[in-house]
């Protein structure tokens, strides 16, 4: 693949963590602003080389870092304006609701828990006690700017109760290009290894990539708060079809024009191994009136056309595996497959990933992977040799673990023949200096003509103001 340099552009600097970049037009307005949502719970936007706030939910997110020395995957991770925002004022949220905290799932640190394949207890365990052994409430809300320029909340569509604080996704709300539906996509519901298998079970909530029919208008002004798709009332189910499952966490699901179809990118998360990218065309989603009518009695729905990664049985193209460093000699390792029931039945329904990139690799002109936090197309000519190829970020290179960390961009592409595809480093200008760079997050424009890179100097949102947001130009 061709080596590719880019700059990075400076636009805005001295924020809180930026999880969400994306632009859309104000009402009113005609020119195209970014907006920029913070994990604490800020949104702002750009225009004329001035920052405003368009809306401030901090006083509505749970109190981030504190039981965790600053590091956290909670807060505000969802912004999406609808398709007619310009014209109905309508955008929807995804944040995780101040006084939610509670103690968590299981007992000691959130992502203490390994599996033991020797041990058939940590390989079937199960969520009991929802109502007491959870760690917080996700909401997911619509919004309205009103005439007067005040946002306010019309209404919640979904509130969730998550086992854990991590893997809540990111850059969670998407609309489809193709259905006009709001898309919802949420990761495995944390911990480590996803411990109650709960991605790969149909009527979980969590590990699912959903879509909401925000047209319909269900009545019910306060959903109840539940983990499962049968425990919601028949108006919001109606609402709700599951376009894919296994996920294991995601920085979100991008859409790219190809002739009359859209091509669909989806990049998960890994354990231990490896961060797969996903890209599909074709797909059957499943209405969630389907999945509780089967699991009400007991039966499986008709899963031909539906998307499976595959995960908690397989990470990426890999089966999932445990990692024991060898006492004997610390420069191996022991590799051993931690579910391997999981992968079995699963091996031949899951999705292949489009490429994929190693938490070690060898190869000199890679790069060793932290965690995937954003995928997206460009179809802008600025950059040629990155038109019509999908750029993603890497959190850090793992390599380079001593500081100052530096996060990575990366791209890739579809191949005519269906093959696995090859990725490259794409190399940038700038200079960070003594300061770390974590890479967090990855926007696009309209028409994806323009890549925004957000970039944080450190990994815990309890670090105030050390945000700068880019462009990303020749």
């Amino acid at each position: 693949m061709k080596k590719v340099k880019v700059r990075l552009r400076p636009i805005v600097s001295k924020i809180n963590l930026p999880t969400i970049l994306k632009t859309t037009i104000l009402p009113g307005d005609s020119v195209e602003r970014l907006f920029i949502a913070t994990q604490v719970g800020e949104i702002f936007f750009v225009g004329d080389g001035v920052i405003r706030t368009f809306l401030d939910i901090r006083p509505r997110i749970l109190k981030l870092g504190a039981s965790t020395g600053g590091y956290d995957e909670r807060g505000l991770v969802g912004l999406a304006f609808h398709p007619e925002f310009y014209y109905n004022g309508l955008f929807y949220l995804h944040y995780s609701v101040a006084g939610s905290q509670g103690p968590g799932a299981l007992t000691g640190a959130f992502e203490a828990f390994k599996p033991n394949p020797c041990d058939s207890r940590t390989l079937q365990l199960k969520w009991t006690n929802r109502e007491v052994h959870f760690d917080h409430i996700d909401t997911v809300e619509e919004w309205i700017l009103q005439s007067n320029g005040q946002p306010q909340k019309r209404r919640t569509l979904l509130t969730i109760r998550r086992p854990f604080l991590n893997h809540n996704g990111v850059n969670s709300l998407n609309f489809s290009p193709e259905t006009g539906k709001l898309v919802l996509t949420t990761g495995d519901g944390g911990s480590g290894f996803d411990p109650f298998n709960l991605s790969q079970d149909d009527i979980e909530i969590a590990g699912k990539i959903i879509e909401i029919d925000v047209t319909k208008n269900t009545r019910i002004s306060n959903p109840p708060v539940v983990t499962r798709f049968h425990e919601l009332p028949v108006p919001i189910q109606e609402t709700l079809t599951v376009i894919a499952k296994g996920v294991r966490n995601i920085p979100g699901i991008s859409f790219q024009r190809f002739n009359n179809q859209y091509i669909k990118y989806v990049g998960i998360v890994g354990q231990d191994l490896v961060e797969s990218i996903f890209s599909f065309i074709q797909y059957k989603p499943i209405p969630v009136t389907q999945l509780v009518q089967a699991f009400l009695i007991n039966s499986a729905p008709d899963q031909e056309g539906f998307i499976n990664f595959g995960w908690r049985g397989w990470e990426g193209a890999f089966p999932t595996t445990v990692i024991t460093a060898c006492s004997a000699n610390p420069a191996l390792i022991q590799q051993t497959i931690a579910y391997y029931d999981d992968a079995v039945k699963t091996s031949v329904l899951r999705l292949q990933p489009l490429t994929s990139y190693f938490h070690k690799d060898p190869r000199t002109d890679k790069f060793e992977a932290t965690a995937l936090t954003g995928v997206q197309p460009y179809m802008g000519s600025a950059i040629p040799d990155l038109t019509g190829n999908v750029v993603f970020t890497d959190l850090a290179r793992a390599r380079e673990s001593q500081q100052p960390a530096r996060g990575v961009l990366a791209y890739t592409s579809v191949r005519t023949d269906c093959k696995r595809s090859d990725f490259s480093v794409i190399e940038t200008d700038y200079t960070f200096g003594s300061q770390s760079a974590y890479y967090v997050s990855l926007g696009t424009n309209l028409n994806q003509s323009r890549l925004y890179l957000g970039v944080y100097g450190s990994t815990k949102v309890a670090d105030s103001n050390n945000g700068t947001v880019f462009e990303i130009v020749p």
